[in-house]
């Protein structure tokens, strides 16, 4: 009797939790229907739920030595920091899929001039060694791109050539990239979630012109046609949802402007236009109900080639204030005195106000936009569908890779040369000596310049025929002394999340060059059905973007046509007239494996990873001294007793060098306000409370109003200042304030202490 009781137990048992799974089955199924009835799969429904990924956002400084290294991106060694106006960020963006670990990819968006292979490196050898929860980000799925921010520190790029006019290599600019990247990284993994993407697209008004039309114009006149503008005034902004309450964690935008806004003349450290864009977003948002605790917002770039913040056009700054000539950017045969201007020229300020006003126009744009999407406004938004979640990397060496042609001919590219055109600088930042932009033929005109070329290294007469109709200045691919002079090898990288396929760009893509490379790849997809598994065919057509220059730093990718210019972006457009064709072809030839369940290319050669023997010769810093009966922090210039808003506010301290402590995640400058009370016996309850404070930080040096300036007064004795200056706004809260500065000195022994310093009180009103 024991074993049938025993039996019928266990048979009722079983039956009951059959019934009760079955139940929770047949309810959970009518839910389903009784949701899916009464929206009636609407769109708006879809946007708001949409398919669940694995989504995560991080922010992390990455701010390097802001004195005494040139500055990346016009390559003047004479244009070298002076200070900071505004910290630099790394922002990581990683999407995965919730089931599957390994799909997945991060997304950097740096504020530096370009990506780089040796930051790359050793942002992957720094995930190696957090261990195995990090295994899954790796070459194939991580994406290092840069706002190409002319106004950051140098020194840091793994590549001979632009390591010259920084004196070489530092250590110190290279591991404040590297180390903020994979803290960003490491924040955005910690922070994942299930969440949905969505998508949409604006345009930002007046935002870029082209900066070498002539060569545009050199393009089909029937591919011109197809576009309303010689720039791509497109700005298309990823949003990232959390599910579970519905609030976003970051979004990535892509818009395709250059960071020179800031001039050649300017010395403080920045993000330049998109730094800006990116701090208006996110104190935008985050004051928002819409926004989750730390919100990241990522103004990447896209086909930035020919384009210009200085939307005003380029003049003649030699007094007559004509118009630059159109074919090659000079005055009167000269291209030094051809300057582009922005919004706001005329003022003396290193073009700071326009780069201002360029971030602002893309923030405001993005702003709209987003506000748009968040309020579900039809059309704001498509959300983004589909299982797939692929990435795929690979190595090509492409200093003589022969691929068919559009045309059926058989061609090949070249080893890395740049050309004449190059030397002369754009009308956003122009070159020194007789060079001149446009210059397609015989440099035998020049003969000065070919012996100097020849001296370094002189091309061969197949490399001439190769690189023409590109006049060879710097034979730089085939230059190996001491270490390589510029990339040979580049990175063919693709990442897709169902219907967005996203092109990791090395270069800068010129606008039409960006288009043809979008338009194939966006061509291939459908004639291959890569988005045959996505599950909603209403939005089954790819959306293609381009992101760069990101990974390694090849310099300009032009079309054919605008290559035979022989501008300044054919001159540097590396590999020979079928640079973009051999991308292309290159991108095609492994697009397949963004399919769902495809494998993955091979690793293809690798490229020299150089830090480890790259020059250096920078300085370090070898001792500070405040001076005679000084102490360090000691204010040397007060401020006022009071200001109005509008104006600034300054005290100069007795300084000490930056480079001690690059103060990474923490300021060298803030602006307090007091909030006490001035009743004393208020401020004494507030005390035995435990709620009394008195000087609260409002603003740090990550603020763009906040400016922090270093200068040397005695190099043998290692004395120096500094300047803390708030430009006060216009919607400053009336009160009590002061300035305080945060240092770092260093003795000869090469200890370093901190000390602070403290201006007066002074009154906002």
């Amino acid at each position: 009797m024991s074993r049938l009781r025993t039996l019928a137990i266990a048979v009722l048992v079983t039956s009951a939790l059959t019934f009760l799974i079955i139940q929770q089955f047949y309810a959970e199924s009518l839910r389903e229907f009784a949701y899916s009835w009464f929206n009636g799969f609407a769109q708006e429904d879809r946007i708001v739920k949409g398919r669940e990924y694995l989504i995560g956002a991080g922010k992390a400084d990455i701010t390097g030595p802001v004195v005494e290294i040139n500055l990346m991106g016009y390559a003047d060694p004479n244009q070298t920091g002076t200070g900071l106006r505004q910290r630099l960020y790394s922002r990581a963006f990683i999407v995965g899929s919730p089931k599957s670990p390994e799909d997945r990819w991060v997304y950097l968006v740096l504020d530096t001039q370009s990506g780089d292979t040796a930051i790359r490196h050793g942002i992957l050898e720094g995930l190696r060694d957090l261990g195995t929860e990090y295994v899954v980000y790796r070459r194939h799925n991580v994406a290092v791109t840069g706002t190409h921010s002319h106004s950051g520190p140098a020194a840091w790029l793994n590549y001979l050539l632009p390591q010259i006019t920084s004196r070489g290599f530092d250590k110190q600019s290279y591991d404040a990239i590297v180390t903020g990247a994979i803290r960003s990284i490491q924040r955005a993994h910690e922070s994942l979630v299930p969440g949905r993407l969505s998508i949409g697209t604006t345009d930002v008004d007046d935002g870029s012109i082209n900066r070498s039309l002539y060569a545009y114009l050199a393009n089909p006149t029937e591919e011109r046609e197809k576009y309303s503008d010689s720039v791509d005034r497109a700005l298309t902004l990823l949003r990232l949802t959390r599910a579970s309450d519905g609030k976003d964690i970051g979004v990535l935008t892509w818009f395709a402007v250059h960071g020179t806004s800031l001039h050649g003349n300017n010395t403080l450290i920045t993000g330049d236009n998109k730094g800006v864009a990116a701090y208006l977003l996110e104190k935008a948002v985050k004051a928002s109900s819409s926004a989750a605790p730390g919100f990241v917002a990522g103004f990447s770039q896209a086909n930035v080639g020919d384009t210009s913040p200085n939307v005003l056009g380029a003049f003649c700054e030699d007094g007559s204030g004509d118009q630059c000539k159109l074919e090659d950017s000079t005055c009167n045969g000269r291209n030094q005195a051809c300057h582009g201007r922005g919004p706001h020229f005329g003022l003396d300020d290193s073009g700071t106000k326009s780069c201002f006003e360029i971030g602002r126009r893309q923030f405001h744009s993005a702003k709209t936009l987003y506000d748009a999407m968040t309020a579900e406004e039809p059309g704001a938004a498509t959300p983004v569908t589909g299982r797939s979640i692929r990435a795929l990397h690979t190595f090509a060496d492409i200093s003589n890779y022969s691929f068919s042609h559009p045309n059926g001919s058989i061609v090949r590219t070249c080893p890395a040369a740049l050309g004449y055109s190059f030397a002369a600088g754009t009308s956003d930042g122009p070159g020194a000596f007789d060079f001149t932009q446009n210059n397609p033929g015989d440099p035998s005109a020049s003969p000065m310049w070919t012996v100097v070329r020849d001296l370094l290294h002189k091309p061969s007469e197949e490399q001439i025929a190769c690189q023409a109709p590109k006049p060879i200045l710097l034979d730089a691919g085939e230059s190996k002394k001491p270490y390589d002079w510029a990339p040979n090898i580049v990175d063919i990288q693709l990442l897709r999340v169902g219907q967005v396929v996203i092109i990791v760009s090395p270069g800068e893509a010129t606008t039409m060059a960006g288009r043809r490379w979008r338009d194939a790849v966006r061509v291939g997809a459908l004639d291959m059905g890569l988005l045959a598994d996505a599950e909603d065919t209403a939005h089954a057509d790819p959306v293609v973007l381009l992101g760069g220059p990101a990974n390694s730093y090849t310099h300009y990718i032009t079309t054919e046509e605008e290559y035979g210019i022989q501008r300044y972006e054919g001159a540097s457009t590396l590999y020979g007239p079928h640079t973009l064709n051999a991308y292309i072809n290159l991108t095609l030839s492994n697009l397949h494996f963004l399919a769902a369940g495809a494998g993955s290319p091979e690793h293809g050669p690798a490229p020299p990873v150089n830090t480890n023997r790259s020059l250096s010769f920078i300085r370090g810093v070898v001792v500070d001294n405040p001076g005679f009966f000084k102490s360090f922090g000691d204010v040397l210039e007060d401020v006022e007793p009071q200001y109005e808003r509008g104006h600034v506010a300054s005290v100069v301290f007795v300084g000490a060098n930056p480079r001690n402590n690059l103060r990474l995640e923490d300021t060298f400058a803030s602006v307090e306000r007091w909030t006490g009370n001035d009743d004393y016996d208020d401020e004494l309850r507030l005390r035995e409370r435990g709620e009394y404070k008195d000087w609260e930080r409002v603003l740090s040096d990550e603020d763009w109003e906040l400016v922090f300036h270093w200068e040397r007064t005695n190099t043998a004795l290692g004395m120096s200042r500094v300047k803390i200056e708030w430009e006060i706004g216009g919607h400053t809260k009336r009160g009590r304030y002061r300035l305080r500065y945060f240092g770092d000195s260093k003795s000869l022994g090469g200890t370093i202490t901190s000390f602070e310093g403290v201006s007066s009180e002074f009154l906002v009103i």
